[in-house]
Formats: structure tokens, sequence, C-alpha cells
């Protein structure tokens, strides 16, 4: 049925064409009628209908042309306009260039060119979705890049989880030392009980989300009011077969398909991030503490001291430092041996820790000297805080077999405002001399430089 290449060109033959066939039979057809013959066979008559054929369909032509040809040429427009948006729109990441309702046809007709206008407004709806969804992937996958930070991870997780998909309280664990410890949570009144849940276990278990359904007495706090979720989702976030920890998702109605599909995309790029965040944070870890004692080492205790004394020069606070030294170690590694030594060494730094204040940091300053610094701290404070460990360690004992290890230690204290004292080095100089001024008068003393 093609003549040519453009379609309205070909109708245009074909309805002349046809109405023209109607000028040639049109003659005989009247004289059914009662039309004389001497009238409806003359070459004029002919040529009158065969002229009125033609006309005829170049009128239809003409009709037809500003009937669908209009209409095709909005949807050409509207398909245009959507190609270009898509690309600007990938560029630039907004959306308001083409919205459904900017670029949709108006269907009035319940026709073929009806069917291709709701056939149109479809298309534009799922691209305009597949747009959003890939600029929501899009910016989680560069906040995921951009985050090494365990907590700060999953804070932005979570409100990425709430942006896109749709869920208006969550919580996100991770998984360590055998225990799942709370990364961030965002509109729960008690996380805890949610981390101790069957469920959250099962999803950690078996690696398979959970859908629960919130008891009564249960409520989970949205950011205007108490909420009841219609759906709560319980999904593993794992990476390379490993469970890594959970994510819980609520809604106070229920999650879409698109909802859905966006958290599921979310979650496999989370799985990477959280396993590289866990992986930072263990190497932080170790690059902090002292492999043997469990406590900082100098290196990072030492950058503590220093933000700590830049801190309560600029607020005019005190802060305090004790020198710790175990007596007579050296006789102790000589008489036990070096691994009963190592012993010694890790009680007393476990008991220095849970006699020092919250808030207080111990470090490993060199062999068996530890240096605690208390911020706000002062000289009263120093020596309350140094009698409570040098007690506790006189009280303790490490067993070897059939023998028991007993150790004091001596401890100076130093603290600031000073006169003396313009830098932290000159702060743990006066501790130190202190501490020897306790070994001095018999060890198992603290004195406070003043």
């Amino acid at each position: 049925m093609r003549i040519t290449r453009k379609v309205f060109h070909d109708l245009a033959i074909w309805q002349v064409f046809f109405g023209l066939c109607i000028g040639v039979v049109f003659p005989p057809f009247v004289m059914l009628l009662g039309v004389p013959r001497a009238i409806a066979l003359t070459p004029l008559f002919f040529t009158a209908c065969l002229v009125a054929g033609a006309l005829a369909g170049l009128v239809n032509y003409t009709i037809s042309h500003r009937v669908v040809g209009a209409r095709l040429a909005l949807l050409a427009a509207r398909m245009t306009q959507v190609g270009d948006s898509l690309e600007s729109m990938t560029k630039s990441g907004d959306l308001s260039e083409c919205t459904p309702a900017q670029c949709s046809i108006v269907v009035d007709s319940e026709d073929e060119i009806g069917e291709s206008s709701l056939a149109f407004n479809r298309l534009v709806n799922a691209l305009s979705t597949s747009m959003r969804n890939l600029l929501a992937v899009r910016s989680f996958s560069e906040m995921l890049t951009s985050q090494l930070e365990i907590g700060s991870l999953a804070e932005e997780a979570l409100r990425q989880f709430s942006e896109h998909g749709g869920a208006a309280a969550g919580l996100i664990l991770y998984e360590t030392e055998g225990e799942l410890k709370v990364a961030a949570s965002r509109g729960l009144r008690d996380p805890q009980s949610v981390a101790v849940s069957r469920h959250v276990a099962a999803a950690v278990r078996t690696r398979q989300r959970q859908m629960i359904t919130i008891p009564d007495d249960v409520h989970i706090e949205g950011v205007l009011a108490d909420f009841r979720p219609g759906e709560v989702l319980v999904l593993p976030i794992v990476y390379k077969s490993v469970s890594l920890g959970v994510a819980v998702l609520a809604t106070a109605g229920t999650f879409t398909v698109d909802q859905r599909g966006l958290i599921d995309l979310f979650l496999q790029g989370l799985g990477l991030a959280l396993n590289n965040a866990i992986a930072h944070d263990r190497l932080q870890h170790l690059a902090a503490v002292d492999p043997l004692t469990g406590i900082y080492n100098r290196r990072f205790g030492l950058g503590r001291l220093h933000e700590e004394f830049g801190r309560a020069v600029r607020a005019a606070a005190p802060l305090g430092v004790l020198m710790l030294d175990i007596d007579h170690f050296k006789a102790v590694n000589d008489t036990y041996g070096h691994l009963v030594g190592d012993r010694v060494l890790k009680s007393i730094c476990a008991i220095t820790r849970s006699a020092l204040r919250e808030g207080d940091v111990l470090l490993r300053y060199g062999g068996e000297e530890l240096l605690a610094i208390l911020p706000a701290a002062s000289a009263d404070d120093l020596r309350q805080v140094g009698e409570r460990v040098r007690r506790a360690v006189e009280d303790s004992a490490v067993s070897d077999g059939d023998k028991t290890v007993r150790v004091t230690l001596s401890a100076g204290g130093a603290s600031f405002p000073n006169p003396g004292v313009e830098h932290e080095d000159e702060l743990i100089r006066l501790a130190d001399e202190a501490m020897y001024r306790a070994k001095d008068s018999g060890r198992n003393r603290v004195e406070i430089a003043r």
C-alpha cells in the first residue's frame, strides 16, 4: 500500500484515486436512479463527476491531515521534548524539566490515536520513575564512597532510605566481636530492644529478609508524632555471602514496588560500603591501640593529649595528666619471665582503665610506663584518681601456677593551668618529675606537681 516515503502523501494519492473511482461509477449509478442516459453519459457529466471525486479526495486528505496529523505532530514534539529532557536530566539531575504532568499528552479519543497517547503517557511515567531511581542510586552511591566512618555512613544511609525508600523510621546494626551494635537509628524510641529481637537474629542467621508486625505495646516514633507502622522490613546487610549487619525499616503504610526495588539496590551498595567502613575502623583501631595491653599507643595517645591541651587553653579549663610506673617491674620479668611480666602489665592496664573516670584517656607511654589524660581535672582531682588507681593495683594479684605475683605502682601528676606550662610537653615533664619523686620517696606513692 506504500507509494511514497510519506504516509500522508500516500493517503492523499489513495483518497484522490478513490474519488476518481467514484466519479467513474457515479454516472452509471445515477442512471439506476432514473437520470436519463443522454445526461448521465455525456462527457461534461463524466468530467464533473471526476472533478468532484478528486476534490472530495483532497478535502478528505486535508481533514485527515488536520485532525490526525496534528495529533501525531504533538506526539512527535513531546517525544523530542522527552528525549532532550532525559539527556539534560542525566547531566543535571534536575527532574523538574520533564515531569509526567508536563510531558504527558491529553487523551481525548478512544481510538488508535488515544491508545497511542496512553502508551506514550505510560512511557513518560516509566521513564520518570526510572530516572528518579537512577538519580537516587547515584546519590546513594556517591554518599557511600564519601563515608568511611561507620556511624556517619549509617546515618546517611538511613536518610537516603527515608528520602527515596519511603522509610519513616529505621535502624542499622553492624556485627562486631560477635555482637550486633547500633550504628545509627532514626525515629526509634528504643533501638536496643529492636536490635535484640528474634526477627533481627533470624535475618542474620538466614541472610533472608523478614517482615514483622509491631506488637501493640511497642511504638515507633516519627518526626512529629507516634505512628503504627503498616509494614516493617528486617533486611540483612550482606557482602560476599557474609552477614555484616541488619537494616530495619518501617513505614506507616506499605512499601511500594518501586520503593522495594530501590531499597534492594541500596542494600547491594551498602554491603560493600559497610564492609569497607568496618575494615577502616579495624585499621584505625590497630593504628591507635597497643597490641599487648589494649590501651592507646604512644603516638595516638599523645595526639589526644595535644587536642585536649588545645581545648583546655581555648576554654580556660583545667587539664591533668598522671604518669604511672610499675615498681620493680624488671625484677618481675627476671624472676617470673617475660610472659608473666606481660600478664602483669596487661592486668595493671585493665585495672587502671577501670579506675579512671569516664572520658579519661589511658596510653602506654613506654615499657611499663603509662600516661593518663584527665580532662577538666584539677590537682585535687589528680590526687584522688591517682590514689584510687594506686590502691586498686596494690590490692590486685596475678597468679602464676601456685605463685601469686603482686606489684605496686608510683604515680606523678601535673595539672593545667600552671605558670610553668605553655605546652603539653611541659605538662608531661612535670608529671614525670613528680613520679620520680614518688619513687625516691619509697614507691607506691602519688605525688602531684605544684
